[in-house]
This record gives C-alpha cells, structure tokens and sequence, in this order.
C-alpha cells in the first residue's frame, strides 16, 4: 500500500469527517506528512519520497481541504504542474510518462478548481475532449471508443458538472444505463454482467444525483447491500458481503450511505467528492 498512501489518506480522513470524528486525528501531523510528500515539480507522489503524479495531487489538495489548509499550498506551482500536463487535443496525462486517461480530465479540472485556478487550463479544449469519449450507450470510457464504464462516467460527469458543461450529457440515455447497475442484491456493477462492489454506490449514484436520475434506482436496498458489507465486529466495509474490509470500500460505502441521505452523515458533494459544508467553505467564503 505504500505507493498510495496518500489516497488512503483521503479516504479514512474523509470518511472520518462525513461520519463527524475528524477531531479523531492530529491535523498538524496530518498536514506536514501531507507536504512531505509534494515535490519539486509541484505535483504530489503518493507517499514521502515517491514521484508526483495527478492523483495523488487531487488527494493531496482534499485532504489539506477537509482541515482548511489549502493556504498551506504554493497554489501557483501546484497549478502550474497540473496545467502543464495538458495536451494539445485537451487530455491530461497523470504525470511525465504520458498515460492519458479521462480520469486525469477529471483530476486536473477538481484540482484546479479548488485551487481557484481553473484559469490555468484550456477548459474548453478539456470538455471537448471529455466529449469525444462520449459512447452511444450514453456512458464514457477512458479514452474515445473505450468501453463505459461507471468509474469513468463519475470522472467525465464530475469535470463536466464542474465546468458547468453537463448540457453535453444525454441525461435519459446515461440514466438508463446506470440504473441498469443495480442487480438483485440491491448493490451496484461498473458494467454490464459483473459483480456488484460497494465503491459503485458511489461513482454510479454520484453520477445519477449530477444527472438527476437518482429516482431511478432502489434506494433502500442498495442501503441494505452497503450494510451487509459491514464488518460489524471490526469495522469498516468491504466491496461484498464477507470479504476483507479496507479503506477504500469504507469510504465509498460510506459516502454512498450520504448520498442515500442515511441518517447520522454528513452530506458529501457528488461533484467533489467532499463534504459539503468543506467545499461551501472553498467556493462561499472567498
């Protein structure tokens, strides 16, 4: 888990927020660690040392969010990194070695606009990209002519709601074809004929709340499917009932709990993927 311990970190500290307990937590130590791990590029590498790369720089930016330490940042060298793996047609790569993929659209934009920086970027040259992975189902793949699929639909429907460019989505058909992800046991896939995993209640409701089709789904049994994956003598969630929990199906079980208005959570924002009152604090109080 070393490369990624930064993403973990977003995950339990999140979690630790949407559930009221980030007072759990140290923030001072949180935030040094944090900013041990950027480098001179002004990208973050997943852990003390490792190389930047796009992800963990998003993740770096939410957990310094959820403590109000954005001003921690050098917010200017931090954005200059991101704009500067744009590419011409619009796509971002996630760091030097060039792997392009929407999920790095999405980063890019959440990233920057947390930042107040999305000035940065060509956005019109980055939606018009996002477009173009655009399939006939409805649904977005990482590139264009890949497959859809419901972890990417988030990314191409996030960086597309936070642009305020959501008009390029046919809101019918993608509907359709996320509520589609819900099976028997209640819980949802990321595409046709797989399996359910908690984290889909999160990037398939996500997705439905930006479109306004969450109506479409059974919302009490996915509820259900969530809780069933709980380790209740242990905590925590796994991505089925009975396997190995871990914090990544924690966070997204949870998260999709919120986004299930489930009593107790505090509200996440679909696009963000924060807490609400965090990101009402980013763009309200400026």
């Amino acid at each position: 888990m070393e490369h990624l311990r930064l993403n973990g970190a977003y995950w339990g500290l999140t979690t630790l927020d949407v559930l009221g307990k980030l007072n759990a937590v140290d923030p001072d130590e949180v935030v040094s660690w944090v900013m041990e791990c950027q480098h001179e590029s002004g990208g973050f590498g997943g852990n003390v040392g490792h190389d930047p790369h796009m992800l963990y720089t998003l993740s770096a930016i939410q957990v310094l969010a959820l403590f109000d330490k954005i001003d921690v940042l050098d917010v200017e060298k931090v954005a200059n990194y991101i704009a500067s793996l744009q590419n011409e047609d619009g796509s971002f790569s996630g760091d030097m070695w060039g792997e392009i993929d929407t999920r790095f659209s999405y980063v890019a934009i959440c990233s920057l606009a947390l930042l107040h920086r999305l000035d940065k970027i060509n956005v019109e040259r980055a939606v018009k990209y996002i477009v173009s992975c655009k399939n006939l189902d409805g649904g977005f793949g990482c590139t264009p002519g890949a497959e859809s699929h419901a972890g990417q639909i988030f990314c191409c429907v996030g960086a597309l709601a936070i642009t305020g460019s959501l008009h390029h989505v046919d809101k019918d058909l993608l509907g359709w074809w996320l509520c589609e992800r819900q099976v028997k046991s209640g819980g949802l896939n990321g595409r046709p004929e797989k399996l359910p995993d908690v984290c889909y209640s999160w990037w398939v409701l996500s997705s439905l709340i930006m479109i306004d089709r969450v109506h479409w789904i059974d919302k009490k049994k996915l509820v259900n499917f969530i809780l069933d994956c709980q380790d209740k003598e242990n905590g925590g969630i796994s991505d089925r009932p009975d396997d190995a929990v871990d914090v990544f199906h924690t966070y997204f079980g949870v998260a999709g709990l919120s986004l299930l208005e489930y009593p107790g959570l505090k509200a996440v924002d679909p696009a963000y993927a924060l807490p609400v009152d965090v990101v009402n604090r980013i763009f309200l109080a400026k």
